[in-house]
């Protein structure tokens, strides 16, 4: 079902987008404030995506027809 593939395909680059900032996290720890920069962007864009899960969760719950 496309839905649920979308579900999967969201956490999916929730996943990628975590594990590529690990660095910059480092980065920012070891005093880099650029990195924090990016950090938060990025962070920004994860809590983007999670709202796009819940979304996609509750139109897919809503669409089940018994």
């Amino acid at each position: 079902m496309y839905g649920e593939n979308e579900v999967i395909k969201l956490l999916q680059q929730m996943g990628n987008q975590l594990n590529s900032i690990e660095t910059d996290a480092e980065k920012f720890v070891e005093g880099n404030n650029s990195a924090g920069t990016r950090l938060r962007k990025a962070m920004q864009n994860i809590k983007n995506i999670a709202q796009q899960v819940r979304v996609e969760v509750q139109n897919q719950k809503n669409s089940v027809t018994i």
